[in-house]
């Protein structure tokens, strides 16, 4: 069945096309007035052909497509989520709609992002990319473009100068190694899950630096590279375990791969945390229902994604606006999966 016309509307409305277009626009009451009686009869004509208007019409007429895309990097990263859900609600609450774009951790998915906002077919773009470096100039391009654009994530600013929110994870990391420390530990062994060696690197440098502000000298062989699935975590501690001595708790980049840490940790008969410490970064909501429950840094996921598109739509109402770097606080949660060192 063909889909219904404004010119349908107007026959059975008994109205022009162009008093149509007034209505369903939304200007009527403006320069040209319409009768209420009028804009009733064209609204259930309408509904009654099932008419709704053509956004990409509507968004060449206007330049304004009231879409706004944020890439996802990794679908089932639940940290991601939690990012998205916060920017999904500050977008819808601007009248706009958030189109996710999956990049699986690709280059060349990242760039057609970049595409799509360079050809207008997005207002705005959210962007966590797996290495910024690879998109040098056509982050320049956007840059020189004014476009609306936030990059999410610890990078280096000189790339571009662009509108970014950096978690707090230098921050977050600190906090964490001083809390084992604290305890006692001191051979800490660090997961490091990513797609890329510059992504969540942050973390990596925080861990050597606070061990040897410490006095600890770093072991290489504490630290163990992994993918980025729960699987892949579960393979790698078991790596781990193996080893003597063996370490006497376990940082993981992320909370979905503590998860399988902590399955490791107890199908290998040890005891979390009297055998060994496990930690993780994010704060997912499954962190806090994990037997026993998981100590991690808090970096305020749903709020990054409302302070991204708060950037967005700043941009787009002043798009020479100076730019803008907003580093996240963060805060250890403590949970029952850090403990004091074996023996202490």
């Amino acid at each position: 069945m063909e889909r219904p016309k404004q010119a349908d509307v107007a026959k059975l409305a008994g109205v022009s096309r162009a008093t149509v277009s007034y209505v369903l626009s939304g200007r009527a009451g403006g320069a040209i007035a319409v009768a209420d009686e009028t804009r009733e009869r064209i609204l259930a004509a309408a509904a009654e052909l099932g008419y709704v208007p053509d956004a990409g019409a509507q968004s060449l007429k206007s330049g304004v497509t009231r879409m706004i895309g944020a890439t996802c990097p990794d679908l089932g990263n639940p940290h991601m989520w939690e990012i998205l859900h916060g920017a999904d609600m500050a977008t819808r609450a601007q009248g706009y709609d958030l189109n996710i774009i999956s990049t699986h951790l690709q280059y060349e998915n990242e760039r057609g992002a970049i595409q799509q906002l360079l050809r207008r077919r997005l207002d705005g773009l959210l962007m966590t990319l797996t290495n910024a470096e690879q998109h040098h100039e056509d982050l320049k391009t956007l840059a020189r473009r004014h476009s609306p654009v936030v990059i999410l994530g610890d990078y280096d600013h000189t790339i571009a100068d662009l509108d970014t929110v950096t978690p707090g994870h230098r921050e977050g990391a600190a906090q964490l190694m001083t809390h084992l420390l604290a305890l006692g530990h001191r051979r800490i062994s660090f997961l490091y899950g990513v797609a890329s060696e510059s992504f969540g690197r942050e973390r990596l440098d925080t861990y050597f630096n606070t061990l040897r502000a410490a006095g600890v000298q770093p072991d290489d062989q504490l630290i163990e590279v992994c993918g980025v699935t729960t699987a892949q975590a579960y393979a790698a501690v078991q790596r781990i375990l193996a080893r003597t001595p063996r370490p006497t708790a376990i940082v993981a980049i992320n909370d979905q791969l503590a998860i399988g840490v902590l399955r490791a940790v107890a199908d290998a008969g040890l005891r979390v945390p009297d055998d060994i410490s496990v930690a993780g970064f994010d704060d997912i909501d499954l962190a806090r229902f994990t037997v026993p429950a998981l100590t991690t840094v808090k970096v305020m996921s749903d709020e990054i994604g409302q302070r991204a598109v708060a950037l967005i739509f700043d941009r787009l109402k002043d798009p020479n606006r100076p730019t803008q770097q907003i580093t996240m606080p963060a805060q250890l949660a403590i949970r029952v999966s850090t403990g004091p060192v074996p023996g202490r």
